[in-house]
């Protein structure tokens, strides 16, 4: 199922950005049957930038709220491994134990700099990335699929320098290879001469308006959508708070954010209630209600 959901090579599949529990209960809400764990989003709901300066330790930490949240296999950004291929095969080990599905390492340099940013990024030499790569399979096995990310039309290079790491990285599970074009013409180039010969995994950031079918008829296996709900948020919690701001009242907003009942149906509060009366006795149920309505009333006094 994991492997249908984050590399198969038949039927085009869907994975939407988490960066918190939240996100990954919304996408898995929305209908989602896989999420990407993205670096760029994770990094920034933590205070950071995409430069590596969030841990992989923290990055291990946020990925298994994810997992919990949803219980929807992830895709992990998994960045250029944090390091050498020590780090990445550490880092690959926590993530298969906090249930991770997959992890991409990319063929870029430590510290790493987001692929959108800035002109040509240097990249690691062919043969140290592909030992990085060894160390990852050699550690987890088939217990995590690894995705080897090829960065070099990111950073200027043509088609054949992308087609000569991907036959270098064959031993992954799948490619994902990536581009900043506002058309998909590299990404379709690369497809058509790489033959399928394993999966092919994209992010369309730049090309958002490249329909799925020209996917499906390029026989990419998943499309990345990786930074759009925390994009959502941003907009949404800098719309609300300059009202709020603005107004000093909430009263115009209120209709148009979610309510405290939708974040209580999300996180099923209903299932505590329920847990509650099955496990907990009901003398002590009493006494925490009452102690509850205790803090509550201490609140607003």
């Amino acid at each position: 199922m994991k492997r249908s959901q984050v590399c198969c090579s038949g039927e085009l599949s869907f994975l939407m950005e988490a960066h918190d529990g939240l996100s990954a209960a919304i996408a898995e809400r929305a209908g989602f049957k896989g999420l990407w764990a993205s670096g760029l989003s994770i990094a920034s709901s933590l205070g950071y930038r995409e430069a590596n300066e969030a841990s992989w330790s923290q990055l291990v930490d946020v990925v298994g709220r994810i997992v919990n949240s949803s219980g929807l296999p992830v895709l992990v950004d998994g960045d250029g491994g944090f390091g050498n291929f020590n780090n990445a095969r550490l880092l690959a080990r926590s993530l298969r134990q906090c249930g991770a599905a997959g992890i991409t390492l990319e063929d870029s340099c430590f510290p790493k700099k987001n692929s959108l940013l800035g002109g040509r990024h240097p990249l690691a030499a062919i043969d140290e990335f592909s030992g990085r790569l060894r160390a990852v399979k050699d550690t987890v096995a088939d217990d995590l699929i690894l995705v080897a990310r090829i960065e070099s039309f990111i950073a200027g290079h043509e088609i054949e320098e992308a087609l000569s790491r991907a036959h270098a990285y064959a031993g992954s599970d799948a490619i994902l290879i990536h581009s900043r074009r506002t058309a998909a013409d590299e990404i379709f180039a690369f497809a058509r001469a790489w033959q399928n010969r394993l999966p092919v995994v994209i992010v369309p950031t730049k090309y958002y308006r490249t329909p799925a079918s020209a996917h499906r008829r390029a026989r990419i296996s998943t499309v990345i959508w990786a930074n759009h709900s925390l994009r959502a948020a941003i907009a949404g919690m800098r719309q609300v708070c300059s009202r709020i701001i603005a107004e000093e009242s909430t009263a115009s907003i209120e209709p148009t954010i979610a309510t405290l009942n939708e974040i209580f149906e999300l996180f099923r509060y209903d299932e505590l209630t329920h847990a509650e009366t099955r496990y907990l006795p009901e003398r002590r149920r009493s006494e925490c209600h009452e102690q509850s309505s205790n803090d509550f009333e201490g609140l607003l006094s």
